[in-house]
């Protein structure tokens, strides 16, 4: 195992940060052969199988070719609950879980007023791997909770997310671009959707633009706020009054979306940054 993990440091050192080979190293070690780090902190001459040699030197040329770590062992943490990813959904990233963070704290504020959480419909648009459905129906136990994707193949890496997370989501196969409305009004209403125009290609990581689903991701630089516009619209028909939504934003859009919130009834409009400064989360109250 020591030889190994020169190896992968010999190979990788010139695409990654010392210290992110080394958890590279150690997190496939973990989920390939179910080794535990301490295991080889106290043994670094533990010897491993020809099997399990050919499973990390899989997983180093996989990694050699900047495949994200997250698809290699097939599994992200977000929000403290465990999911299975693949090319079919995006990677769970920390951004996303402040949106998850800001949707339960409106909810404690609102149960202060006697708003029971079985009173509660959410619906998560664009929901990917489901980690933001499932997380709020892990966090709020008794709300009903809805998620729609235009991806059949996403949905299937959701519905074995819940059913592994215990918890029960109604998904929903539908494009919210020509989606005119469900047989649901939603108190809350929450959304990760496409927003990297295609002009930003060139800011990003290859292991994002060669990996990750583009249809979850971009947008054409004509129309960014496409889906913005589409789940505004969405929401005038099936968000109660003083409902919310929440959203994740393009940092460079954000005053752009705002004003598409001000102009389809929403007020209140709060914006927020992220961890790293950035403009990237949005909520507004529906008037009704």
């Amino acid at each position: 195992m020591k030889e190994i993990k020169t190896i992968f440091h010999k190979e990788l050192d010139a695409l990654y940060p010392i210290e992110e080979v080394d958890s590279f190293f150690y997190l496939v070690v973990e989920e390939l052969l179910g080794l535990e780090r301490f295991i080889l902190a106290l043994r670094p001459n533990y010897v491993i199988s020809k099997e399990g040699e050919k499973l990390l030197f899989e997983a180093l040329s996989q990694l050699r070719l900047q495949r994200p770590i997250q698809y290699i062992i097939g599994k992200s943490s977000f929000m403290g609950f465990d999911f299975i990813v693949n090319e079919n959904v995006l990677i769970p990233r920390p951004e996303t879980e402040e949106l998850v963070q800001w949707v339960l704290e409106g909810r404690l504020k609102e149960a202060d007023f006697g708003i029971q959480d079985s009173e509660l419909n959410i619906l998560d648009i664009g929901t990917g791997s489901g980690c933001i459905a499932i997380s709020l129906a892990k966090s709020i136990s008794n709300a009903r909770v809805y998620a729609i994707d235009v991806s059949e193949d996403a949905l299937a890496v959701a519905r074995e997310n819940a059913k592994n997370n215990e918890v029960s989501i109604t998904f929903i196969q539908d494009d919210i671009l020509s989606l005119a409305g469900l047989d649901v009004n939603f108190n809350i209403m929450v959304s990760n959707p496409p927003y990297v125009r295609e002009s930003e290609k060139a800011q990003m990581q290859k292991n994002v633009l060669e990996y990750e689903p583009d249809s979850a991701l971009f947008v054409a630089d004509e129309e960014p706020l496409v889906f913005y516009s589409a789940i505004a619209e969405f929401a005038q028909r099936n968000l109660t009054k003083n409902g919310k939504l929440f959203l994740e934003i393009n940092q460079y859009l954000g005053k752009e979306t705002k004003r598409v919130l001000a102009t389809e009834n929403f007020s209140e409009i709060e914006m927020r940054k992220d961890i790293f400064g950035n403009d990237r989360l949005l909520k507004g109250i529906f008037n009704g």
